[in-house]
């Protein structure tokens, strides 16, 4: 299976547009998106993915219009699991989590059962393995970020599951 991972998206319809077009021509089977769209009407993009990917996601701290998600999701078929979600795909299993809690975060870790944890937040890639789990952050999908030489251009990642491998693609700035 291949699956496209997003976070931290903010709004921004161009990078989101661009993320869409990126995970179809790359056929995954789902986007996982990690957290903080803002706007429920940024969830209506995601309709565009081929009819077949599956969309699935969880809240993020700035995720204020709850209902509004949650009918956005419903109305594109997509799966919102609240603030953590948990995937078993090719006999992997997947915790989605945005990352708001490092305590919580750190918990999720170090208990040794997910294969891959995804997670958004800190607008900063991670790809760190601890013990059997692999941790992915695909950084920001926004184009606004901060000031941090290592993180100037939004990216996603494509994860290859039974392989066990990934990359990120950086999002071009419009």
């Amino acid at each position: 299976m291949i699956i496209g991972v997003i976070s931290d998206s903010h709004d921004d319809i161009i990078n989101v547009k661009q993320a869409i077009k990126i995970f179809n021509e790359y056929k995954v089977d789902y986007v996982i998106h990690a957290g903080d769209y803002i706007y429920p009407g940024i969830v209506l993009e995601f309709k565009n993915l081929n009819k077949n990917i599956k969309f699935v996601g969880v809240l993020g701290n700035n995720d204020g219009e709850k209902i509004g998600l949650v009918k956005s999701f419903i109305s594109i078929a997509g799966d919102l699991k609240g603030d953590f979600g948990e995937l078993n795909l090719d006999n992997e299993i997947f915790g989605i989590y945005h990352g708001t809690n490092e305590d919580l975060k750190r918990s999720l870790i170090l208990a040794n059962y997910y294969d891959i944890l995804i997670c958004g937040h800190t607008h900063k890639k991670d790809n760190r393995k601890i013990n059997k789990t692999q941790i992915l952050n695909p950084g920001s999908a926004h184009r606004n970020l901060q000031n941090d030489e290592s993180n100037k251009m939004a990216s996603i990642i494509i994860y290859y599951t039974g392989l066990k491998k990934y990359e990120y693609i950086e999002l071009n700035k419009l």
